[in-house]
């Protein structure tokens, strides 16, 4: 196995294992009583997300082109990523999930980074993942066209929760 196929491998094993940690507390949030946000969007993401992934593993693949410090730079980035992702996880605990969810005992996250950056889940995990992902892949085409759709939608995200955030915590 290249050392390629070997990320790419990771990657989807990174991404399964946050999904299941993602189902577990939406079923959890669901029998507390909690109330989902965007469920479109949520669906848009999702797709977006993968079809993201399968174009840009197709791109690389197709071109074959061999590791470069392009590469290389793209795994590092990515790693960071993941890095930020179980950090967001591990501070946000069993509210973390890839829907957005605010359950009636829900506390509002006041930590450091929370406070210095709205999101950080999107702007140092998705972007930096999906960046990552494609530049270790040399998935140029994909990165172009791809990640400003996927931030089109991101955008939708995080408009409609902000609006559930300021609805549900008037100090948000």
């Amino acid at each position: 196995m290249t050392l390629l196929a070997g990320f790419v491998c990771l990657a989807v094993v990174l991404r399964l294992a946050t999904l299941a940690i993602s189902i577990r507390n939406e079923k959890r949030l669901r029998l507390a009583g909690a109330q989902e946000y965007g469920a479109r969007t949520s669906k848009a993401i999702a797709v977006a997300h993968v079809v993201f992934y399968l174009a840009a593993i197709a791109e690389g693949y197709w071109h074959g082109g061999p590791m470069s410090w392009v590469s290389y730079t793209g795994i590092a980035i990515y790693l960071f990523s993941m890095a930020a992702l179980f950090w967001v996880i591990s501070n946000l605990g069993s509210v973390w999930t890839v829907k957005v969810f605010i359950a009636p005992d829900h506390k509002l996250n006041t930590g450091w980074l929370f406070r210095k950056l709205r999101h950080p889940n999107y702007f140092l995990n998705i972007l930096p993942e999906l960046v990552g992902f494609a530049l270790a892949l040399q998935a140029y085409g994909t990165l172009v066209i791809g990640l400003p759709i996927y931030a089109l939608i991101l955008a939708r995200r995080i408009r409609e929760e902000e609006e559930a955030m300021h609805t549900h915590f008037p100090q948000y």
